[in-house]
């Protein structure tokens, strides 16, 4: 196996392992903390949003980062190649899709929702527009995150 195939296995299990705990937050996580008083549901994300900030999770989301900035390169270092186009696609896709949107959309509404108190006014009036906002940057990345895996393991079938 080439260092190349191993970049794409790896970006491929990245990508796939990430967009599907996107996945389980847009199918029924958000959907249960919704759906609970505003301020329990906020108490609950604002807990979320420290515990996620783990080795786990953070090793697979910024390993997977890494990953596919490096196939953003080799696809250009190699754009002759047959299947370049599906491993630039692979890494542009986490990279901006996965990464960018969790960046840009995701992080600023989470560093809102911790400053708020749970029990607020402000934080049940701002809770609904968060659920609604955040759900619709995560369905983006999810769908870009599970692309990127499959533009990955399409590198490999083309």
């Amino acid at each position: 196996m080439s260092m190349t195939d191993l970049l794409v296995l790896f970006t491929a299990l990245g990508a796939a392992t990430v967009g599907g705990v996107f996945f389980a937050f847009s199918s029924f996580v958000m959907r249960a903390l919704a759906q609970l008083p505003a301020a329990q549901g906020v108490a609950a994300m604002q807990r979320i949003n420290v515990v996620v900030i783990n080795p786990w999770f953070m090793g697979a989301f910024m390993c997977t980062l890494l990953l596919s900035i490096a196939c953003v390169v080799v696809a250009c270092l190699l754009w002759s190649a047959p299947r370049s186009a599906w491993l630039l696609a692979a890494g542009l896709l986490y990279a901006v899709g996965t990464f960018g949107v969790t960046m840009v959309f995701n992080v600023p509404r989470n560093d809102r929702l911790a400053r708020l108190d749970a029990a607020s006014a402000e934080a049940a009036v701002y809770w609904p527009v968060y659920v609604r906002e955040w759900i619709f940057w995560n369905h983006v990345r999810t769908a870009a995150g599970l692309a990127s895996a499959v533009c990955a393991i399409l590198v490999w079938t083309r």
